[in-house]
């Protein structure tokens, strides 16, 4: 569900997502460039709804981070063949760094993604900066990064950040291959 709010200065979102919370200043961040799409309006609730609505949202105690970076298993050097290239199932691999503002975009992404895919996918994460040597045999120059292999084989791969569709179109691609 998404709340949004405009004045004649600045635009200001609420993103729930069961318990979770996060909130974007809309003039000031990337985020603009990917709105939320929902079919629930504001306008749509009756007064006592939004004050309802605005009072469960200033109980703060109850929500909590949208994306947490355990929500999914990181995967090191060590692990890489057999979490990765024995796998099974296909796998998803976000290669990221604790320094990049875009990454932290795209595991939010990733994260409700592998949330859908559950059972069908499985998904990583990989510091690049810790682990060079991953990074540099897939020739990662730059993060973000998503890969997605199947059968021990690099399948496809999602430089930069992307709107949601974009990785589940390659995520089905990958499935369906």
């Amino acid at each position: 569900m998404a709340v949004s709010s405009s004045s004649s200065s600045s635009s200001f979102s609420i993103c729930f997502k069961s318990t979770r919370f996060h909130s974007v200043r809309s003039t000031s961040s990337p985020w603009r460039l990917f709105p939320v799409t929902t079919s629930f309006s504001p306008r749509s609730l009756l007064l006592s709804q939004r004050r309802s609505l605005l009072s469960s949202f200033n109980s703060r105690s109850r929500l909590s981070p949208l994306c947490a970076r355990d929500s999914r298993a990181e995967v090191t050097g060590r692990s890489w063949e057999d979490s990765v290239l024995k796998s099974e199932t296909p796998v998803l691999v976000e290669f990221y760094t604790s320094w990049c503002g875009p990454c932290r975009m795209v595991h939010r992404i990733i994260d409700e993604i592998a949330g859908d895919y559950a059972g069908k996918l499985k998904s990583y994460v990989l510091n690049a900066d810790s682990d060079l040597l991953v990074a540099e045999e897939y020739e990662i120059k730059a993060v973000p990064v998503v890969l997605l292999f199947k059968n021990g084989e690099k399948r496809e791969s999602i430089m930069g950040t992307m709107p949601k569709e974009f990785y589940i179109s390659a995520i089905e691609r990958v499935l369906n291959s």
